[in-house]
């Protein structure tokens, strides 16, 4: 009786693979032949692809808008300068006058006097062309904060207004030098490629013109 038992649950062991195979086996069966009936009814398997577009698209609407944020500062220089004059005179004391200008320069560049084909765009690469650094305003000293600072004898408004030209040239030579235009390069660099990134391109480059 033992010995029965034993050849029974030998037996249900070495069974127990051979229906699992059996299973796969109609498994497989049953996969054909639905495949087979879809071909035969003219029904198509859906096949998924994902394609990664690594091509960013810029407009020329959007190019416009960034031409028409126009004049772009990256740079300012407050100088103020104590200027003044002599005239002499043979009889008397000589006529002075001397005042005080202020004002602040401002360097940065000119969107609008971008060049056609001044942004190239490949894939997630852009390459902008930018014109050069310049000086924003020939009026930069606040006329409303000059000090007359001593004045004696007799000035025309010819001779204020020469003064004023001369402070303006002597406060462009001071702020207007090449490590500020460097800056304000490097300040324009960046502040670009910070634009040029939130439309989604990685590598950016900024070329200067004249």
């Amino acid at each position: 009786m033992a010995n029965e038992q034993k050849d029974s649950w030998l037996t249900r062991q070495l069974l127990r693979p051979l229906w699992l195979i059996a299973f796969i086996a109609a498994c497989v069966v049953v996969a054909a032949l639905c495949a087979r009936d879809c071909v035969n009814s003219g029904e198509k398997f859906v096949e998924l692809t994902i394609d990664e577009n690594k091509s960013i698209d810029i407009t020329p609407q959007q190019i416009r808008s960034i031409e028409r944020i126009g004049q772009w500062e990256f740079l300012s220089i407050a100088d103020e300068e104590l200027v003044d004059t002599t005239r002499r005179r043979l009889l008397g004391s000589d006529d002075q006058l001397a005042r005080i200008y202020r004002g602040t320069l401002r360097l940065g560049i000119d969107l609008s006097k971008c060049s056609e084909g001044w942004l190239v765009a490949s894939g997630d690469s852009v390459s902008l062309t930018v014109p050069g650094v310049q000086l924003l305003s020939e009026h930069f000293i606040d006329e409303a904060r000059v000090v007359a600072f001593y004045e004696s004898g007799s000035w025309s408004a010819r001779d204020k207004d020469a003064l004023y030209h001369r402070a303006a040239r002597i406060m462009k030579a001071r702020s207007l030098t090449s490590e500020n235009y460097a800056r304000a390069e490097a300040n324009a660099t960046e502040q670009l490629t910070a634009l040029m990134r939130s439309f989604g391109f990685r590598t950016v480059v900024v070329k200067f013109g004249e």
